[in-house]
């Protein structure tokens, strides 16, 4: 397994954070297809309170080491040229990125099949949590699905 990459981002992923990531692939010529996850916070409503932000936290050592391990079993799985996870720690308000996915391959279906499992994988697998902060300040801890 390669050195463990960190994940995290203190905040919300912001778009020229994105923009930028996907300006530097255009010098590996080998892709030929990447797919992209971006986690938005949504403003849902709960017994009529609507979220304002979520506040993520996470056990980061596991969650770094399990994210890793993730990583390397897909980009084997699919042929990846590469794959990027970013997630946020911190208060996210709605509306604003928190989870950022980007898979490579030479092919398409590669790229997009591996980005769908990274994407479940990670949210079903490491230790990130996420508190729904509503309007009235009151919270509940949210389910990853």
């Amino acid at each position: 397994m390669s050195k463990i990459k960190n994940i995290f981002i203190e905040g919300a992923i912001s778009p020229e954070f994105v923009a930028e990531s996907i300006r530097k692939h255009t010098v590996k010529t080998q892709i030929g297809g990447h797919s992209i996850f971006l986690g938005q916070v949504r403003e849902d409503e709960l017994d009529g309170k609507k979220v304002q932000a979520i506040e993520f936290t996470a056990y980061q050592e596991m969650a770094l080491e399990k994210a890793a391990e993730i990583r390397e079993e897909i980009i084997t799985q699919y042929g990846l040229s590469c794959a990027h996870i970013y997630h946020s720690l911190g208060v996210i308000n709605k509306g604003e990125i928190c989870f950022f996915v980007f898979t490579s391959a030479p092919h398409r279906k590669e790229a997009i099949q591996a980005c769908d499992e990274m994407v479940d994988r990670i949210k079903k697998e490491t230790s990130i949590w996420g508190k729904e902060i509503f309007e009235d300040e009151t919270y509940s801890w949210k389910e990853n699905k």
